[in-house]
């Protein structure tokens, strides 16, 4: 009974706490806001990634090595064909997988040892991709995964140059996961031809 007796005299000093430091936290959550999702926000990476110099030198050096290797100039495994069918919110997931395949099947097989700062290049785009752990498709994702497997598709038919050539278009793929994962696309065009 005493204890009840004490509620009245102490309900001020909750009211006072939960409105000074409860209500603050609440209105400074990470939640969404209204008319946004989660999904949305975690398609995104931050534009300092991509303006590194020195790995976007080193990515670039090995796609021009790479390339120089590449007997086949007919076909192309990074290019707009990724994005046929696939909504602009979906595209920075899209270009998740695209790189999780790239790291995993080809930079990170025995490749590692003909080309210089393979496993560096590696390293760093399985760091955005981890970034974009929680980044998923909005809608239904066939479009995604038939536009996925006709590339991994074609990089298998191109058989031993199929990796060369993925390695030759590093810098195509640096360059489209810019644009589709941050907030303010790149302007201008690719520097190859689709």
């Amino acid at each position: 009974m005493a204890s009840l007796q004490t509620l009245p005299k102490s309900f001020p000093g909750w009211v006072f706490f939960c409105c000074c430091c409860c209500l603050p936290l609440l209105l400074t959550s990470s939640l969404p806001l209204k008319g946004t999702s989660a999904a949305h926000h975690a398609c995104r990476l931050r534009k300092i990634n991509f303006q590194q110099p020195y790995i976007r030198n080193r990515t670039y050096t090995l796609a021009k090595t790479a390339s120089a290797s590449d007997k086949d100039t007919d076909n192309r495994l990074i290019g707009q064909q990724l994005f046929v069918n696939i909504k602009e919110n979906n595209r920075c997931y899209l270009m998740k997988r695209v790189v999780e395949f790239v790291v995993k099947d080809v930079l990170l097989t025995e490749v590692k040892n003909q080309y210089p700062d393979v496993e560096e290049v590696a390293q760093f785009l399985a760091s955005l991709t981890s970034e974009l752990s929680g980044c998923q498709f909005s809608g239904k994702g066939e479009h995604i995964e038939k536009n996925l497997e006709q590339m991994k598709n074609k990089m298998e038919q191109l058989g031993e140059n199929g990796k060369t050539k993925a390695i030759g278009e590093l810098d195509l793929l640096f360059d489209y996961m810019e644009n589709a994962c941050t907030d303010i696309p790149k302007k201008g065009g690719n520097k190859k031809k689709n």
